[in-house]
Protein backbone atom coordinates (compact mmCIF):
# COMPACT_ATOMS: atom_id res chain seq x y z
CA UNK A 1 0.00 0.00 0.00
CA UNK A 2 1.73 3.18 -1.08
CA UNK A 3 0.53 6.59 0.46
CA UNK A 4 1.71 10.02 -0.28
CA UNK A 5 1.51 12.59 2.58
CA UNK A 6 1.13 16.01 0.23
CA UNK A 7 1.23 19.36 1.37
CA UNK A 8 1.66 22.98 -0.76
CA UNK A 9 2.37 26.38 0.21
CA UNK A 10 1.21 29.15 -2.25
CA UNK A 11 0.88 32.98 -2.65
CA UNK A 12 -2.34 33.53 -1.65
CA UNK A 13 -5.99 31.72 -0.90
CA UNK A 14 -7.12 32.13 -4.26
CA UNK A 15 -6.32 29.93 -7.42
CA UNK A 16 -9.02 31.38 -9.50
CA UNK A 17 -7.67 34.71 -9.11
CA UNK A 18 -4.35 33.20 -10.07
CA UNK A 19 -2.61 32.81 -6.93
CA UNK A 20 0.05 29.92 -7.57
CA UNK A 21 1.93 27.21 -6.06
CA UNK A 22 4.96 28.14 -4.32
CA UNK A 23 6.33 24.74 -2.48
CA UNK A 24 5.21 21.27 -2.64
CA UNK A 25 6.17 18.74 0.01
CA UNK A 26 5.56 15.16 -0.27
CA UNK A 27 6.54 11.93 2.10
CA UNK A 28 5.97 8.46 0.89
CA UNK A 29 4.33 5.55 3.19
CA UNK A 30 4.42 1.81 2.14
CA UNK A 31 2.36 -0.45 4.44
CA UNK A 32 2.49 2.33 6.60
CA UNK A 33 6.21 3.38 7.03
CA UNK A 34 7.92 6.00 6.28
CA UNK A 35 10.40 5.35 3.27
CA UNK A 36 12.65 8.62 2.86
CA UNK A 37 11.40 8.75 -0.71
CA UNK A 38 10.41 12.78 -0.08
CA UNK A 39 9.08 15.08 -3.20
CA UNK A 40 10.01 18.49 -2.21
CA UNK A 41 10.15 21.23 -5.00
CA UNK A 42 10.09 25.17 -4.21
CA UNK A 43 8.33 26.78 -7.22
CA UNK A 44 9.13 30.03 -9.22
CA UNK A 45 4.89 31.58 -8.91
CA UNK A 46 5.95 34.60 -11.87
CA UNK A 47 3.73 36.61 -9.19
CA UNK A 48 3.94 38.50 -5.89
CA UNK A 49 3.35 36.92 -2.76
CA UNK A 50 0.52 38.37 -0.76
CA UNK A 51 2.02 39.76 2.17
CA UNK A 52 -0.54 37.74 4.69
CA UNK A 53 0.65 34.48 2.94
CA UNK A 54 4.68 35.38 3.40
CA UNK A 55 3.48 35.88 7.09
CA UNK A 56 2.03 32.64 7.21
CA UNK A 57 4.90 30.32 5.29
CA UNK A 58 8.09 32.65 5.33
CA UNK A 59 8.87 32.41 1.84
CA UNK A 60 9.60 35.21 -0.18
CA UNK A 61 9.71 36.48 -3.86
CA UNK A 62 13.01 36.85 -3.35
CA UNK A 63 14.16 33.19 -2.32
CA UNK A 64 12.09 32.12 -5.40
CA UNK A 65 13.67 34.21 -7.87
CA UNK A 66 16.04 30.99 -9.27
CA UNK A 67 13.65 28.10 -8.64
CA UNK A 68 11.63 26.44 -11.48
CA UNK A 69 8.23 26.83 -13.11
CA UNK A 70 5.61 23.91 -12.42
CA UNK A 71 5.96 23.37 -15.82
CA UNK A 72 9.66 21.86 -15.16
CA UNK A 73 8.61 19.46 -12.30
CA UNK A 74 4.84 18.64 -13.74
CA UNK A 75 5.67 15.32 -15.36
CA UNK A 76 8.43 14.21 -12.55
CA UNK A 77 5.85 15.58 -9.33
CA UNK A 78 2.43 13.39 -11.47
CA UNK A 79 5.10 9.95 -12.10
CA UNK A 80 5.78 10.27 -8.32
CA UNK A 81 1.72 10.57 -6.97
CA UNK A 82 0.36 8.77 -10.02
CA UNK A 83 -1.32 5.46 -8.41
CA UNK A 84 -0.67 6.32 -4.81
CA UNK A 85 -3.17 7.27 -1.95
CA UNK A 86 -2.91 11.03 -1.29
CA UNK A 87 -2.96 12.08 2.49
CA UNK A 88 -3.86 15.89 2.27
CA UNK A 89 -5.10 17.74 4.97
CA UNK A 90 -7.83 20.47 3.55
CA UNK A 91 -7.47 18.22 0.39
CA UNK A 92 -9.48 20.93 -1.62
CA UNK A 93 -7.80 23.52 -0.98
CA UNK A 94 -4.45 21.94 -2.68
CA UNK A 95 -6.14 19.93 -5.19
CA UNK A 96 -7.36 23.58 -6.45
CA UNK A 97 -4.09 24.41 -6.73
CA UNK A 98 -2.56 21.54 -7.93
CA UNK A 99 -5.05 20.96 -10.58
CA UNK A 100 -4.93 24.45 -11.92
CA UNK A 101 -1.24 24.24 -12.23
CA UNK A 102 -1.67 21.26 -14.24
CA UNK A 103 -4.37 22.81 -16.39
CA UNK A 104 -2.12 25.59 -17.16
CA UNK A 105 1.04 23.15 -17.62
CA UNK A 106 -0.78 20.93 -20.50
CA UNK A 107 -4.42 21.12 -20.51
CA UNK A 108 -4.86 17.18 -21.81
CA UNK A 109 -3.23 16.10 -18.74
CA UNK A 110 -5.24 14.26 -15.91
CA UNK A 111 -5.92 15.87 -12.95
CA UNK A 112 -4.72 14.55 -9.31
CA UNK A 113 -8.51 12.82 -8.91
CA UNK A 114 -7.94 10.82 -12.06
CA UNK A 115 -4.39 9.65 -10.96
CA UNK A 116 -4.82 9.00 -7.04
CA UNK A 117 -7.32 8.08 -4.24
CA UNK A 118 -7.39 10.82 -2.16
CA UNK A 119 -8.20 10.95 1.48
CA UNK A 120 -8.81 14.36 3.18
CA UNK A 121 -7.73 14.28 7.10
CA UNK A 122 -9.60 17.37 7.65
CA UNK A 123 -12.78 15.44 6.52
CA UNK A 124 -11.45 12.54 8.91
CA UNK A 125 -11.27 14.27 11.69
CA UNK A 126 -14.20 15.78 11.98
CA UNK A 127 -16.26 12.51 11.82
CA UNK A 128 -14.04 10.92 14.64
CA UNK A 129 -13.37 14.42 16.31
CA UNK A 130 -17.32 16.18 15.68
CA UNK A 131 -17.40 20.04 16.94
CA UNK A 132 -13.82 20.11 18.25
CA UNK A 133 -11.49 22.33 16.15
CA UNK A 134 -9.56 19.85 13.93
CA UNK A 135 -6.52 22.20 12.39
CA UNK A 136 -3.35 20.29 12.17
CA UNK A 137 -1.79 22.08 14.91
CA UNK A 138 -4.97 21.06 16.93
CA UNK A 139 -4.62 17.49 15.95
CA UNK A 140 -1.01 17.64 16.83
CA UNK A 141 -1.66 18.37 20.67
CA UNK A 142 -4.39 15.79 20.71
CA UNK A 143 -2.60 13.17 19.60
CA UNK A 144 0.87 14.06 21.26
CA UNK A 145 2.46 14.61 18.08
CA UNK A 146 5.42 16.91 18.70
CA UNK A 147 4.99 20.03 16.64
CA UNK A 148 7.26 22.78 18.45
CA UNK A 149 9.84 23.26 15.60
CA UNK A 150 6.68 24.22 13.60
CA UNK A 151 7.12 27.92 13.76
CA UNK A 152 6.26 28.58 10.15
CA UNK A 153 4.56 26.62 7.78
CA UNK A 154 6.09 24.72 5.17
CA UNK A 155 5.36 21.92 2.77
CA UNK A 156 7.79 19.23 3.42
CA UNK A 157 7.17 20.10 7.84
CA UNK A 158 3.71 19.81 7.67
CA UNK A 159 3.50 17.13 5.63
CA UNK A 160 5.53 14.92 7.98
CA UNK A 161 4.04 16.00 10.66
CA UNK A 162 0.31 15.42 8.87
CA UNK A 163 2.05 12.01 8.19
CA UNK A 164 2.75 11.31 12.24
CA UNK A 165 -0.92 12.71 12.93
CA UNK A 166 -2.64 10.23 10.27
CA UNK A 167 -0.78 7.28 11.32
CA UNK A 168 -1.88 8.51 15.52
CA UNK A 169 -5.49 8.58 13.77
CA UNK A 170 -6.13 5.61 11.82
CA UNK A 171 -3.24 3.74 14.25
CA UNK A 172 -6.01 0.27 15.21
CA UNK A 173 -4.45 -2.78 14.96
CA UNK A 174 -0.84 -3.62 12.95
CA UNK A 175 -1.49 -7.25 11.65
CA UNK A 176 1.01 -9.24 12.87
CA UNK A 177 2.59 -12.57 11.72
CA UNK A 178 2.65 -14.35 15.08
CA UNK A 179 1.22 -18.10 14.84
CA UNK A 180 1.97 -18.06 10.86
CA UNK A 181 4.00 -20.71 9.05
CA UNK A 182 7.03 -18.71 7.72
CA UNK A 183 7.64 -19.93 4.19
CA UNK A 184 10.67 -22.30 3.07
CA UNK A 185 12.65 -21.27 0.69
CA UNK A 186 12.55 -23.94 -2.61
CA UNK A 187 16.41 -24.37 -2.33
CA UNK A 188 15.78 -25.00 1.39
CA UNK A 189 16.66 -28.65 2.58
CA UNK A 190 14.13 -30.68 4.57
CA UNK A 191 15.04 -30.01 8.29
CA UNK A 192 14.17 -26.35 7.15
CA UNK A 193 11.16 -26.21 8.82
CA UNK A 194 12.22 -27.70 12.07
CA UNK A 195 14.91 -25.26 13.09
CA UNK A 196 12.76 -22.71 14.15
CA UNK A 197 11.44 -24.97 17.19
CA UNK A 198 12.17 -25.32 20.77
CA UNK A 199 13.94 -27.94 22.02
CA UNK A 200 11.33 -30.08 24.28
CA UNK A 201 14.02 -30.96 26.71
CA UNK A 202 14.62 -27.28 27.48
CA UNK A 203 13.73 -25.78 31.06
CA UNK A 204 10.37 -24.71 31.49
CA UNK A 205 9.95 -21.10 30.85
CA UNK A 206 9.29 -18.67 33.54
CA UNK A 207 5.43 -17.13 33.44
CA UNK A 208 5.72 -13.67 34.94
CA UNK A 209 2.14 -12.04 34.89
CA UNK A 210 1.14 -8.52 34.96
CA UNK A 211 0.80 -6.75 37.52
CA UNK A 212 -1.98 -4.36 38.48
CA UNK A 213 0.03 -1.19 36.74
CA UNK A 214 0.69 -3.08 34.13
CA UNK A 215 -2.96 -4.11 33.72
CA UNK A 216 -4.05 -0.33 33.96
CA UNK A 217 -1.60 1.17 31.81
CA UNK A 218 -2.97 -2.04 29.05
CA UNK A 219 -6.29 -0.70 29.37
CA UNK A 220 -5.77 2.89 29.23
CA UNK A 221 -3.91 2.03 25.91
CA UNK A 222 -7.02 0.15 24.53
CA UNK A 223 -9.16 3.31 25.66
CA UNK A 224 -6.77 5.31 23.57
CA UNK A 225 -7.04 3.65 20.41
CA UNK A 226 -10.40 3.08 20.30
CA UNK A 227 -11.21 7.04 20.61
CA UNK A 228 -8.20 7.31 17.67
CA UNK A 229 -9.16 5.00 15.69
CA UNK A 230 -12.20 5.73 13.18
CA UNK A 231 -12.89 1.57 13.28
CA UNK A 232 -12.37 1.00 16.97
CA UNK A 233 -10.55 -1.06 18.83
CA UNK A 234 -10.57 -5.24 17.77
CA UNK A 235 -9.33 -5.75 21.49
CA UNK A 236 -12.04 -4.59 22.94
CA UNK A 237 -14.88 -6.03 20.78
CA UNK A 238 -13.05 -9.08 21.43
CA UNK A 239 -13.09 -8.94 24.79
CA UNK A 240 -16.94 -7.75 24.78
Amino acid sequence: MRQIVLDTETTGLDPQAGHRIIEIGCVELIDRRLTGNNFHRYLQPDRQIDAGASDVHGITNAFLADKPRFAEIAEGFLDYVEGAELIIHNAAFDLGFLDREIAGWNAEAPRIPDLCEVTDTLLMARRIHPGQRNSLDALCKRYGVDHRHRDLHGALLDAEILADVYLAMTGGQVALSLGEEVATPSHAGPDARQRGRLDPSRPRLRVIRADQAALDAHAERLMAIQAASAEGCLWLRVEG
